[in-house]
């Protein structure tokens, strides 16, 4: 199984709802989101198990890392069956 990456460039205010529609998607392996200059903020990483509980404080840092900047681009890691 290998890995394919897509990066996605969403505004600050846009940044949590793109992040939610990543996690539900199930194929996704890793999530980082960086700023406009390409400095890390957060490296996500995304499994099977990762539900309810483990993903609100996740989702809670990345709302405040909304109000960090304008932009984001946001690199996703999937799993690509072959």
């Amino acid at each position: 199984m290998s890995t394919k990456k897509n990066e996605f460039k969403v505004k600050g205010e846009e940044l949590l709802k793109k992040i939610k529609e990543l996690i539900h998607e199930g194929n996704v392996r890793k999530i980082i989101i960086k700023n406009e200059e390409g400095k890390t903020y957060l490296e996500i990483p995304v499994t099977v198990g990762v539900v309810g509980a483990i993903i609100a404080p996740i989702l809670a840092a990345v709302g405040a890392i909304a109000a960090l900047a304008a932009s984001f681009t946001i690199e996703v890691v999937r799993k690509e069956d072959k």
